[in-house]
């Protein structure tokens, strides 16, 4: 339990205090209900193992088929604004209230008004583009 924890569950959860407990129990288990020698040998092997599992679990590299190597780069909507500038006419293609959807250039945005209300088929104009936000005016 405690490796699964490790590979598929990041951080101390649930799952590896359930695994530690186990093994506690396993021990505990060992020591009342078996001499003591192969409690102790119970006890010295359950430790070898985990252990030897988490030696293994670091030197061999196989922590670099779970880690994360690359990063992203791109964002959304990066060029979303292309080809628009202010003072461009377009259409309400819905009601804006205070965001909607507008037509420029054929293309449909989605906008925030300036003015608040503004019906369908309204003529707009962008007044302001930053943040990857259309601002439009009556």
């Amino acid at each position: 339990m405690v490796v699964a924890e490790v590979l598929f569950v990041p951080g101390t959860t649930l799952v590896g205090i359930l695994g530690a407990l186990v093994t506690i129990a396993g021990v505990y288990y060992a020591f009342i209900s078996l001499e003591k020698n192969i409690a102790y040998a119970v006890t010295a092997g359950a430790l070898t193992v985990n252990l030897a599992a988490l030696v293994y679990g670091l030197r061999s590299g196989v922590w670099n088929k779970f880690a994360l190597k690359n990063s992203m780069q791109s964002r959304a909507f990066d060029n979303r604004l292309d080809g628009l500038y202010v003072q461009m006419e377009g259409v309400a293609t819905s009601d804006i209230k205070p965001i909607g959807k507008a037509e420029f250039a054929d293309k449909i945005y989605e906008v925030k008004s300036d003015a608040g209300f503004i019906r369908v088929g309204t003529k707009v104009w962008i007044s302001k583009l930053e943040n990857n936000t259309i601002t439009v005016k009556v």
